[in-house]
């Protein structure tokens, strides 16, 4: 009698090499594993050659059921159909603005969400429940916590004063440049829906920060529901006077010209897509500082280049880029952006949904979802 072949699983994109072990119970008679830690580049982007995206299908050609890590690799519906075994493409989060879902649904590929709930069978680890904590007492979102350390970690002087004082680049130093006060400034949003008012509601609360806030379709009505949303007062929180509202909506221009701080928040479109350009920047305070935490083409790369380069505000932090993982070649890395006259520049590398019981949670869920495919269940959070 023959013997059934093992379902092929590719996980891909772990940097970490967290993944595996999630799998790690299921009887590898029943499903092979084949662990990527590294990332190709994105097959639909304008740098990426045709060897490139050969090279992509190559890769994925073989299985039958992908587990990816949020939109590490994306999947127009050109890559989904150059993928004759794919049956399951297991995603994590809940944002798949990358994934052509139409496309997976005509070549009938179904497309599993992992919301960050937890398993539905009582067998996760609880992670998830133990790390709900009600807004209104400080429960928040990862990248609010990195937007703010990105803030902060600018507004600071940490990255320069930390390799002052370590020595890098000449012998041990003491302080840099005088450190930027946030207490009574005002931040302003761009993209307010809920990650954004959690990161403004940081600003009210710590520092009495005035927050004014953007995007293309919000309204006042919607602005004082998320403050009602986050424990806030909807008028007079903050700085702002009694009768103010604390989550003030204003054009896209008195946003740029009146903040201090500017942290995007805004869901990557084709829309949205260098929503920020070199009309916004010019917009800018020379003392003003951008956050971004959302996505790198939100932001012109070349205008924000030539923005901190000549000096034209006072610093960006960027945990977002247009290629990721940045290429060794790129300018962000080469620059040198200590530079007297240029703006200062913190970069991360895509951390802030990067958290210990995010990931841990997304692939128990992931996991379970395998197990329903190899005993024929019927798949949870289906999108396709």
């Amino acid at each position: 009698m023959a013997t059934l072949s093992p379902v092929k699983l590719a996980i891909l994109d772990d940097y970490h090499n967290i993944v595996a072990p999630h799998f790690s119970h299921i009887d590898p008679s029943k499903l092979s594993i084949t662990t990527f830690n590294d990332t190709l580049p994105v097959y639909t982007h304008s740098a990426t050659t045709d060897e490139d995206r050969r090279a992509l299908v190559e890769r994925l050609k073989p299985f039958t059921v992908l587990s990816t890590l949020r939109e590490r690799t994306p999947f127009p519906g050109e890559l989904l159909r150059q993928l004759p075994n794919l049956k399951v493409l297991l995603a994590t989060g809940t944002q798949f603005e990358t994934f052509d879902l139409k496309a997976a649904k005509e070549l009938g590929i179904t497309v599993c969400a992992a919301p960050g709930k937890g398993r539905t069978d009582g067998k996760g680890s609880g992670l998830s429940a133990r790390a709900k904590i009600d807004i209104k007492k400080g429960g928040g979102h990862p990248t609010t916590q990195h937007a703010w350390a990105l803030i902060l970690a600018l507004a600071r002087n940490v990255a320069m004063d930390d390799a002052v004082v370590k020595g890098k680049g000449g012998p041990p130093g003491w302080q840099t440049e005088l450190a930027i006060g946030l207490q009574g400034k005002t931040l302003g949003l761009v993209g307010f829906g809920r990650i954004g008012a959690l990161t403004a509601r940081v600003g009210v609360l710590a520092w009495g920060m005035k927050i004014i806030c953007w995007s293309e379709n919000l309204t006042q009505e919607k602005a004082d529901k998320l403050a009602e949303d986050v424990g806030l007062p909807v008028t007079g929180g903050g700085v702002v006077g009694e009768g103010e509202k604390t989550f003030k909506v204003v054009n896209k221009e008195d946003l740029f010209m009146d903040s201090d701080v500017v942290s995007l928040h805004y869901v990557l479109s084709p829309r949205s897509r260098g929503i920020v350009g070199a009309k916004e920047l010019a917009w800018m305070r020379h003392s003003a500082l951008i956050i971004n935490t959302s996505r790198g083409p939100l932001i012109d790369e070349t205008a924000l280049l030539d923005t901190l380069r000549n000096g034209r505000i006072r610093g960006a932090a960027l945990d977002v880029f247009d290629i990721e993982p940045l290429p060794a070649d790129s300018p962000w890395r080469s620059e040198d952006w200590d530079v007297k006259g240029k703006s200062r520049v913190l970069l991360t590398p895509h951390m802030g949904y990067v958290e210990e019981t995010t990931l841990h949670t997304w692939f128990e869920e992931t996991a379970e979802n395998v197990e329903r495919y190899l005993d024929g269940k019927h798949l949870l959070h289906p999108l396709t």
